[in-house]
This record gives C-alpha cells, sequence and structure tokens, in this order.
C-alpha cells in the first residue's frame, strides 16, 4: 500500500518541527543537539519496512510529541562566570526560551544564577559546619572518663513512674515458666521505656532485674558516653589495652636477649 502525498508531507513537517526544537533547546550546544539527533534519527524515526499507513502516522505523532517535550519542558543551564580563584564558584544561569512552560511561580520565570553542583555541596558543607554547634567531646582515656563518670547523675526510679505487667512465659523452662505469669514488663511514663525480663522462674528476681534494666537504659539516656555499663566497657578496653601493650615489650625485651645472645655466641667463638 503506498502512502499518500499529504502523509509524506505531515510527517516531512513534523521532521522539520523536531529539527527546529532541537536547535532551540540545544542552542549553543552544538555537540549535544548533533548527538541527539543522531540517536532520534537511529532508533526512534527509523523508517518502517512496510508502507502501512498506520505505523506511518505513529511515527509522525511520536515525532511531534517529542518536538513538544522538548520546547516545553528541557532547558539546559549556561555558564555565566566561571571560577576566578580557590574562594570562588563556577555559576551557572537557566537559559529559558518563549516556549518553556512556566506556570505561575515568579522563581522559575526569573531563577537566580546557581553555583555547579560539586561547588553547591561543597559551599553547602562548610555552611552546616560553621553553623552547627560542635558536640561535646567525651574523654578519650579511661582515668578521665573515669573522673568524668563520677560526677553524672544517677536518674531516680519512681514506682509512681512505673507500669507493671505481667504476661505468660515462653519458651523454655517447663510449666514454671509456660503456666505462669513471670514475665515483667515496666513501662517508664515519663520517658516511654518499656523493659521485659524473663531471665528467671522466680517473678520476684524478675521484677528485681526488670528494674535494674530499666534503671541502666534511663543512665544510658540522660548520660550519654557516662552511663555504668560504657565506663565498664571502657574498663574492659583499658585492660585489653594494657595487656597488649605488656605482651608487645615482653616480646621485644625477649627479641632483645636473643641478639645479645647471639652476639656473645659470636664473641666467644
Amino acid at each position: 500500500m503506498s502512502l499518500s502525498p499529504s502523509l509524506l508531507a505531515s510527517a516531512r513537517s513534523a521532521y522539520r518541527g523536531l529539527l527546529r526544537a532541537t536547535a532551540t533547546t540545544f542552542a549553543g550546544d552544538t555537540p549535544i543537539r548533533n548527538a541527539f539527533r543522531v540517536k532520534i534519527r537511529s532508533e526512534v524515526l527509523t523508517y518502517p519496512s512496510s508502507s502501512d499507513p498506520k505505523q506511518f502516522e505513529e511515527k509522525i505523532k511520536l515525532t511531534r510529541e517529542i518536538a513538544d517535550v522538548l520546547r516545553k519542558n528541557v532547558v539546559q543551564g549556561v555558564r555565566i562566570e566561571e571560577a576566578q580563584g580557590p574562594g570562588t564558584h563556577d555559576r551557572f544561569q537557566l537559559r529559558i526560551t518563549e516556549h518553556t512552560e512556566l506556570g505561575s511561580n515568579d522563581t522559575i520565570k526569573n531563577p537566580p544564577p546557581v553555583e555547579s553542583s560539586r561547588s553547591a555541596r561543597k559551599h553547602a558543607a562548610k555552611n552546616n559546619e560553621s553553623d552547627s554547634t560542635p558536640e561535646p567531646q567525651l574523654p578519650r582515656f579511661y582515668s578521665q572518663l573515669k573522673k568524668a563518670a563520677k560526677q553524672h547523675v544517677v536518674p531516680e526510679l519512681r514506682e509512681e513512674d512505673l507500669e507493671e505487667s505481667f504476661v505468660r512465659g515462653s519458651g523454655p523452662g517447663g510449666q514454671s515458666i509456660n503456666k505462669t505469669e513471670n514475665n515483667v514488663q515496666l513501662l517508664h511514663k515519663p520517658t516511654g521505656l518499656r523493659v521485659a525480663c524473663q531471665e528467671t522462674r522466680s517473678l520476684a528476681q524478675n521484677r528485681k532485674i526488670a528494674r535494674k534494666i530499666l534503671r541502666n537504659k534511663l543512665d544510658a539516656m540522660y548520660n550519654p558516653g557516662l552511663s555504668k555499663q560504657e565506663v565498664r566497657k571502657a574498663l574492659e578496653q583499658e585492660r585489653e589495652r594494657r595487656r597488649r601493650r605488656k605482651a608487645k615489650k615482653a616480646k621485644k625485651l625477649q627479641l632483645v636477649d636473643q641478639i645479645v645472645q647471639e652476639a656473645k655466641s659470636r664473641l666467644a667463638e
């Protein structure tokens, strides 16, 4: 089936419109414009093998839609100022044409110049560093941490602030666990902290342990970095550090003794 002259004329018109849209959108950027045209010719606007008018009309429609999107929805940034030194940044401005859809937003109609993405991220990071207040640093060594921990306030656990409930236990332990309500659950109303304890078969013991766990959590909340658990962890790390240092020193002394013995044996020979 042959194509009508009117259909061929419509195809030529759509293709010319697409070329004009690329020339307008990518004005001043010849490599991008040529690359876009090549991609369109080779992948999108390939001539159909059959002379089916419906397929040809679909190609014409697609061509016009691409041209419309280019005109209305695609803009490029134009460099208006280059960086003059280490303290300055490249500045770009959107090149908006008369076909670009702007809506009613004045900041889009008249956009201010913006920095390049990399420069903007560096600038924002510097501003955040200058604006943010530095957090107090915790002592580095255990001796300093121990002195600072003596000044921290241990939170008071009052019974009127607690909401206590008992549920049936689960897991291994037999009937003493699975058929008795020995799972203690505590809710600290002022903070919303919730703990549960089912470590023993005794309800009284679980109540004591649950309060101890809750007190440790409150201590960690009100004294970050200075709670009893964190001080205990720092003590273990300090002991491990001293043990490694002692072992390293002993190994070095052993090596020195070995060198001395070898030197003596050589002198004796």
